[in-house]
């Protein structure tokens, strides 16, 4: 397991940490390269990471927690929920926050607009919110799939409304604190930036650590310790219960991947091996995130061959 690391490190990344737990072994963590390759500070298992739209997990499960109190509904509608928005975003009233979350709603892509520029991200929620007003719809809602992270900058402005307080802070309450995890933050901000990974990107020479990305869907930071016992909660029926869990399974999936820039992350479980597997690469451009899918997918044969 650990040559696979390596060998990514020589063949251009910067540095990884990977976590692994699979069933009756104790979890185990493994890191290469650079924790911040300025400083000559090598890899650190427990550093933090930017785990970008890893973060939709943990929404959708707040979505799920909160559709079975009945505070929300899967069934109504952006124009329900976010009513100033009516004629601001096409079939407002048509879309609902089932179709949100299950990026059916049509709504365009905030991160594909010209003027979003991923090395100086906006600050204000409003504000990447913008870029897409008043632009005509992707396609018609729940005619087809497009995966698009203003879904989810909506589907947090929503909870926080529905909430009257942040969903940050209903996430680290109700599944963050009850899973015992403490490396695990709902924004940059609220944690010490010497904790955190530094990220590279190949066609720039700093660090893009100081890079802010605020918007719900795509800003926490987390340890792969951390998301590998919340992936691994959410998969088993430990997180949520019977009908929470029922709920879940009818509105998103079980794994994701995230990638802001300077950052590229994996958590997926497989059931065939019973194994949770989180990847974080502090390298993004050029080939780096189809190196980093092809040193994945050696992990995992090397645990099926295991087996």
């Amino acid at each position: 397991m650990q040559e696979q690391l390596d060998d990514a490190i020589d063949s251009g990344l910067d540095g990884m940490i990977v976590y692994v737990d699979q069933a009756n072994q104790p979890p185990a963590l493994y890191a290469a390269g650079w924790k911040d390759r300025a400083a000559q500070i090598p890899a650190d298992p427990q550093a933090l990471f930017k785990i970008a739209s890893i973060s939709k997990l943990y929404i959708a499960t707040a979505v799920a927690k909160l559709v079975n109190k009945q505070n929300l509904f899967l069934d109504d509608t952006l124009a329900d929920y976010l009513p100033e928005l009516v004629g601001r975003i096409e079939y407002a009233d048509q879309i609902t926050l089932k179709m949100m979350v299950q990026h059916r709603s049509g709504i365009p892509n905030y991160v594909d607009e010209e003027e979003f520029d991923w090395g100086n991200p906006l600050m204000e929620i409003s504000e990447n919110l913008a870029l897409v007003l008043d632009e005509p719809a992707d396609f018609e809602p729940d005619t087809d799939y497009r995966y698009s992270n203003t879904n989810y900058l909506l589907i947090g402005s929503i909870l926080d409304k529905v909430l009257g307080y942040s969903h940050q802070q209903y996430i680290k309450s109700e599944i963050i604190a009850p899973l015992g995890l403490t490396n695990t933050y709902g924004l940059l901000s609220d944690v010490n930036l010497e904790d955190v990974a530094s990220g590279y990107y190949t066609k720039y020479d700093g660090d893009l650590k100081t890079l802010d990305y605020v918007v719900p869907g795509g800003s926490m930071v987390a340890t792969a310790q951390d998301v590998g016992v919340f992936l691994r909660a959410l998969n088993d029926g430990a997180l949520l219960n019977d009908d929470e869990q029922a709920i879940y399974s009818a509105i998103y999936k079980y794994e994701h991947k995230g990638w802001v820039l300077g950052y590229h992350s994996i958590a997926r479980y497989y059931k065939d091996i019973d194994a949770v597997v989180i990847q974080f690469v502090n390298t993004t451009g050029g080939d780096m995130e189809l190196l980093s899918n092809v040193v994945y997918g050696r992990i995992v044969r090397i645990l099926r061959r295991e087996q």
